[in-house]
C-alpha cells in the first residue's frame, strides 16, 4: 500500500530505501508502464511554479524524498517522512537486484561518452547485470521516435532517465504510453557518478544531510540553485501549513 505525505502539493512517498525497493519490486510486477521520481527541495521549488512539472509528480507512481530539506520540513511540520532517500541509492539496489534477477536495463543520458563508462564500471561491479543498451543525452526533439523504437525494440525491464530535472521528469511523461519497459525512473547526474566524471560526496556528509555543501564546495557556479534550500526552509518555517 503506497502512503504519501504533500509538500508545496508534490506527493512524496513516505518510505525509506528498503521501502522504495520493495516497492519498486512491485511496479516491476505490475501490468503496464510505471515511473518514479526523485524530489528533492530544488524539484519541489520548481514545481510550485510550473504546472507542468507538478501534474507529471502527482502522476508518477513513487517520488521518493531526495533531499535533507524535505526531510526537515516533514518533521517540523509532522508529515511523517522517513529518511532521505537518494536515487542513486535506490539506483544501486536495483542494479544489484538485476544482476541475480537477470532482469535488464538501458542507461539514457549524460555527454557523449559518459554513459558508456558507467555502463563499464557497472559491468564491472555486477558481472551478470544485463545492459540491453545505453544512449547520450544530446539528442533533438527530432530524433526521439528513434530513441523511443530502438528502446522498444530491446525491451528493457528498467529504463535510467539522465536528462537532468525538470527534463528528465517531462520528457518520460511525454513517453509514457509509448515506452515498452516496465519501470522509467528518473535519476539527474547519478550516471555521472557511475561514470566517474563526478564524486559522490564523502559518507560525513551524507549522515550529516550536507551531500548539497559538498557540491557547492565542489562546483560553486551551482551557487545559485543552491539558494532554493534555504529558500525553502524559509518558506518552510513561515507557513503554518505546507501541504498545498
Amino acid at each position: 500500500m503506497r502512503r504519501t505525505t504533500k509538500i508545496y502539493g508534490v506527493p512524496i512517498d513516505i518510505v525509506n530505501l528498503e521501502g522504495a525497493f520493495e516497492y519498486f519490486k512491485q511496479l516491476l510486477d505490475r501490468a503496464g508502464f510505471s515511473f518514479i521520481c526523485t524530489p528533492n527541495t530544488e524539484i519541489v521549488m520548481s514545481a510550485r511554479d510550473d504546472d507542468e512539472l507538478k501534474n507529471v509528480l502527482k502522476t508518477s507512481d513513487m517520488n521518493i524524498p531526495d533531499g535533507i530539506g524535505l526531510i526537515i520540513a516533514s518533521k517540523l511540520h509532522k508529515l511523517g517522512l522517513i529518511e532521505r532517500v537518494t536515487g542513486i541509492d535506490l539506483m544501486g539496489e536495483i542494479f544489484e537486484f538485476c544482476d541475480y534477477s537477470r532482469k535488464s536495463i538501458y542507461i539514457l543520458g549524460g555527454k557523449p561518452g559518459v554513459a558508456e563508462r558507467a555502463v563499464e564500471n557497472i559491468k564491472e561491479k555486477y558481472l551478470n547485470i544485463d545492459i540491453k543498451g545505453y544512449r547520450d543525452g544530446y539528442f533533438n526533439e527530432e530524433d526521439e521516435d528513434k530513441i523511443i523504437d530502438k528502446i522498444n525494440d530491446i525491451s528493457p525491464d528498467v529504463l535510467f532517465v539522465c536528462l537532468g530535472s525538470p527534463k528528465q521528469e517531462k520528457w518520460i511523461y511525454k513517453h509514457r504510453r509509448n515506452l515498452k519497459v516496465k519501470v522509467a525512473m528518473g535519476v539527474g547526474g547519478s550516471v555521472d557518478i557511475w561514470a566517474g566524471t563526478a564524486k559522490r560526496a564523502p559518507r560525513i556528509f551524507i549522515i550529516l544531510g550536507l551531500e548539497w555543501l559538498y557540491r557547492l564546495i565542489k562546483e560553486p557556479w551551482r551557487i545559485k540553485r543552491m539558494m532554493n534550500l534555504p529558500k525553502f526552509m524559509l518558506q518552510v518555517l513561515r507557513s503554518k501549513d505546507i501541504t498545498n
